[in-house]
Formats: C-alpha cells, sequence, structure tokens
C-alpha cells in the first residue's frame, strides 16, 4: 500500500470563527455608546472578493451564553451553514425602552425609545456595515433575530422594514407587550404586536421564524390550559397567516418541550434557526 492510499481522510473545513469588537455612537448627540461584536466567517481576510450575507441580533452581550461562535464554527464544519456575518448588538442600559414596537409604548411606558433604536439599526449601523464589511445588501441577503424582549424588537423592525429585512427569528418572544393591564381580557386584547400586523398590510417576501418552550414561564391569563408564552405566539401566527402568510413556507414554529425562558433553552435550537435562515444553497 502506498503512503498516499494509506492516508485518504477527507481535509476538515476550516470552520475558525473571529469576532471584531467596534463601539458605534448611539446618536451624534448622544454620549451613549452600542458596543457592537461582529463574527466573521472563516476565510473572510483570505477571500478578499467574497461577499456575505448578514444576521443581525439583539442582546448581543448573550452571545457566549448562547454558544453563537461554538454554534457557527460547528455548522461550518459540518458544511450545514452558508458563510455569514453575524452583528451582535450589545443593549443598553435602557434595554426595556430602547426594546418594544415603534410608536407604541406598553402600559408602562416601556419601550418609548424603540424609535430611537430603530434609528441606530437603519442609519448608523447597517450604513456602518455597508461601509466597513463585504455584505450584500437587501432584505434577501438579511435576517434580524432577538430572544424574549429582543425578539418582539426584532420582529417589529423586520415588519417596519421589509425592504432591509427578509428573515426574522423571535426565541421566546415578549409578545404578551401590551398597552391595557386593567384585566386579562384588556390585556389580550390590547396586545401591541397581535394589533400591529393585524391593522397593517402583509409584508411581501419576509419569512419567519419563532420559538416558544413549554416552561417558559408559568401565567395562563385566561386560564384555558396553555402558557402566555404559547398562546401569544401561536395567535401572533394566525394574525400573519389572515395576512396570506403560509406554514411552513413562510412561517415555522418550533415549540420546544420543557423549553425554558433561559439562555440553555434558546442555545439548544440556534443550530435549527441558522440553517433555517442560511442553509447552503
Amino acid at each position: 500500500m502506498s503512503s498516499l492510499s494509506a492516508n485518504n481522510s477527507q481535509p476538515q473545513p476550516d470552520s475558525h470563527v473571529s469576532i471584531v469588537t467596534t463601539h458605534l455612537l448611539k446618536f451624534p448627540h448622544i454620549l451613549h455608546r452600542h458596543r457592537v461584536d461582529i463574527f466573521l466567517p472563516p476565510g473572510y481576510d483570505s477571500s478578499p472578493h467574497q461577499t456575505y450575507k448578514v444576521l443581525y441580533v439583539n442582546d448581543g452581550q448573550d452571545m457566549a451564553r448562547l454558544l453563537m461562535r461554538e454554534t457557527l464554527e460547528k455548522l461550518y464544519r459540518l458544511q450545514q451553514l452558508e458563510p455569514i456575518i453575524v452583528v451582535a448588538i450589545h443593549a443598553s442600559h435602557d434595554r426595556v425602552h430602547d426594546y418594544g414596537v415603534v410608536g407604541i409604548p406598553d402600559a408602562h411606558n416601556r419601550g418609548s425609545k424603540a424609535h430611537e433604536y430603530e434609528q441606530f439599526v437603519l442609519e448608523r449601523l447597517l450604513i456602518y456595515m455597508e461601509h466597513h464589511y463585504r455584505i450584500r445588501k437587501g432584505a434577501p441577503n438579511t435576517a434580524i433575530s432577538g430572544v424574549s424582549l429582543g425578539g418582539l424588537s426584532a420582529i417589529d423592525l423586520a415588519w417596519r422594514n421589509p425592504t432591509l429585512f427578509g428573515k426574522v427569528g423571535v426565541f421566546s418572544g415578549s409578545f404578551w407587550w401590551r398597552t391595557d393591564d386593567t384585566d386579562w381580557r384588556a390585556q389580550q386584547a390590547s396586545r401591541i404586536m397581535h394589533k400591529v400586523v393585524r391593522e397593517s398590510q402583509k409584508r411581501e417576501g419576509l419569512k419567519f421564524w419563532f420559538q416558544a418552550g413549554t416552561a417558559d414561564e408559568t401565567s395562563d391569563r385566561d386560564d384555558n390550559g396553555v402558557i402566555d408564552a404559547i398562546q401569544d405566539t401561536l395567535e401572533l401566527i394566525d394574525e400573519l397567516e389572515l395576512k396570506g402568510y403560509r406554514r411552513d413556507e413562510e412561517i415555522v414554529y418550533v415549540q420546544v418541550e420543557g423549553g425554558k425562558h433561559d439562555p440553555e433553552t434558546w442555545s439548544s435550537v440556534l443550530p435549527d434557526f441558522l440553517k433555517w435562515a442560511f442553509a447552503p444553497e
């Protein structure tokens, strides 16, 4: 047997993900800076002519707990993910005001700065990425995601800007966000994202990925035996279907049995979301 035939194993693809950190001013007249961690795919520096799709992620400070780097590298090794750039936006000290639905604060005036956060993402961050990194522009090449309240923010940004974002992923989304806390009927009727979708036109081309866990919480405001986290997610999907979106084609729902409102649950399904959003072509 020759030495060549004795060593016929296939070389493993490069899977190393590098992280670049930058700080961007929220606005020229505001001193606060958002920290942004940029996850660059294998071969980024050695392939100067290649361009990449992009995933923007809210709550970027939690990427280590979500195992973002490890998950990306594993999927690259398995060749189950095309090379992408992940832009992880750290939440500010005003998280409960930055995140939410633009123009509609909740019953306790939370989410009051959602418009300012949208301006930062659209007018500062996206432009910065276009100028400094080799990204592919346009909705078909761009996704956004988030967990909990960051997930509510992500779907609001995508819904308001469908020419910029083509896919959105929401893990345990805070779809209970509401304008009236009087009683359970008022709470249910005033859920903000449900109302926004109900009173809007369909966003052609936009696709949705939702996750909820059966142990996300224990609250069941209408005592129907379904926790609010699941009910709110499923009823938002119902609103989307009424707009003409199709299950499995434009909407994916993943329910995690025993899944909690925590990074361990979200990291367990992160590979499913990434493969859905950026499967190799």
